[in-house]
């Protein structure tokens, strides 16, 4: 590897940003305006020169038309910020960038990378001398020109070049940055997914709790925003709540409609959910709260199958609840069981976590996770400080929903939480979120699981053998013969 022979400009730009799309152009111009000279790469010239032109006067700003060009400008150790698309373009611009690159330069993914293809790029070029940091980004556009929460991975030595810069230019919450090493190889871009999964699920539980109160009540979407902007003040504080206040809000101009009711109910998403699904099928952890938002997406894009469905009976029409007091009542049970749905998906998302980093050989610290989640991303929310606190108590605690606060907190909504479900399986409104949150919360909490059933089964077709509860050992029945059993 060598630098390549371009003349560069005096003075070198402390780090590079290639990919100049919306989240780029953001972290590029975030990192000039907290003083960092910036150099600026993209596969268009047309792209960088528009940031030039528009947001040069934010910082100092140096430009490469080549990426040899963008390499030679950057300080050794050189730092390049890599925000392209996941997958082959992350890899065909890492190919590019490594003949140009020196050891001990630092190559940083700031995109949404499968955490595999992370660990794999990480053993590749460390192979090469090189350091590579898969790192999380959460915040969306605003968040990375404003302060996104920041979630690295890669060596502690690769962080503790890049940590004061991170640091520096991600979101603050009292006087804490929303960043830390979250651990080696692929951890960083691990919780970026489990984060989006988390993700996921919050906002399919909004969106049933909207549904629950709009059918409910017979309510419109400017009545509902006022209920999730009143909700925003309390427990349930998060962005996410926020910006559906905001979305209800909303008046299309076009047709003078409430913009949530002509948005086509087919709902995108773009793989980390599922990547969460099935890596958490992996580790056997139950995240059935984040499994059955990433289906409700995609049922809702299944045209073909809800258009065969549309004439299956079910829905009693139910009419709207009569009485003040009665909406009032039921406004408020929604409240609680979209809080305690809200906390379970939390508490499966780390579980997940802690399973990952034990199987990986991680150690990361989920109390600190909550932390740097409370501003910048996409799912901060007032009850992380909670969290937070919860795993200071207990670094080691098996399950948030066992903590005294979450304890508390969890079982008093519970009437209310079955309350809303029955009533939903009554009226035929379809709340998979809810009820496989409160499904979770029955299993996690039950004495004994119709499990044993499905063990005696598998021994019977398959002699997979079985434990029983009142000896130790493995034991299998002959079920085809005497019936007779013998320890394995």
């Amino acid at each position: 590897m060598a630098d390549a022979a371009y003349v560069h400009p005096t003075p070198l730009a402390q780090v590079g940003v290639t990919g100049l799309a919306v989240m780029g152009r953001n972290l590029a111009r975030n990192l000039a305006r907290h003083g960092y000279t910036v150099a600026l790469h993209n596969r268009s010239w047309d792209k960088t020169r528009a940031l030039l032109d528009q947001f040069g006067h934010e910082g100092h700003f140096l430009a490469g038309r080549t990426m040899a060009e963008f390499v030679a400008e950057i300080d050794h150790p050189r730092v390049v910020i890599v925000m392209v698309k996941a997958g082959q373009a992350t890899d065909d611009v890492i190919a590019e960038l490594v003949p140009l690159l020196a050891p001990g330069d630092i190559i940083v993914d700031a995109g949404n990378a499968h955490f595999p293809d992370t660990r794999r790029r990480e053993r590749e070029l460390t192979a090469l001398g090189l350091r590579f940091v898969g790192t999380g980004v959460s915040g969306g556009e605003e968040g990375a020109l404003e302060g996104p929460s920041i979630m690295p991975g890669g060596s502690a030595e690769a962080y503790q070049l890049l940590g004061p810069m991170l640091e520096t230019i991600a979101a603050q919450v009292d006087g804490t940055p929303c960043c830390t090493h979250i651990g080696p190889d692929g951890a960083g871009h691990f919780v970026k997914m489990v984060h989006n999964g988390i993700e996921y699920a919050d906002m399919q539980l909004i969106s049933e709790a909207y549904d629950l109160l709009r059918q409910g009540l017979g309510a419109g979407a400017a009545e509902l925003a006022e209920v999730f902007a009143d909700w925003n003040q309390g427990v349930l504080e998060s962005y996410l709540i926020e910006i559906t206040a905001e979305v209800l809000r909303h008046t299309d101009p076009a047709t003078g409609q409430a913009f949530v009711d002509i948005v086509l109910d087919q709902a995108g998403q773009k793989g980390t959910g599922r990547w969460t699904v099935q890596s958490a099928l992996d580790l056997g952890v139950p995240v059935t709260g984040i499994a059955e938002a990433t289906f409700a997406r995609s049922l809702s894009g299944g045209v073909a199958q809800r258009q065969a469905g549309a004439a299956l009976p079910g829905h009693t029409n139910q009419p709207p609840l009569a009485g003040e007091h009665h909406r009032r009542d039921f406004i408020e049970q929604v409240r609680q069981a979209l809080y305690a749905s809200k906390i379970v998906a939390y508490s499966q998302g780390l579980e997940q976590v802690a399973a990952a980093s034990a199987e990986y050989g991680w150690t990361v610290d989920r109390g600190a996770l909550a932390r740097i989640w409370r501003g910048g991303c996409i799912i901060r929310a007032r009850f992380l400080n909670r969290i937070t606190e919860a795993y200071e108590r207990n670094p080691e605690l098996p399950l948030l929903l066992a903590d005294p606060y979450f304890f508390k907190e969890v079982t008093g909504a519970v009437p209310a939480w079955r309350a809303v479900v029955s009533w939903a399986a009554q009226a035929g409104v379809p709340v998979p979120a809810f009820a496989s949150s409160l499904a979770y919360y029955d299993a996690i909490r039950a004495p004994r699981l119709p499990a044993a059933l499905i063990q005696a089964q598998r021994d019977f077709f398959g002699a997979h053998t079985y434990q029983r509860t009142d000896r130790p050992g493995v034991f299998h029945t002959d079920w085809s013969g005497s019936r007779a059993e013998q320890a394995v």
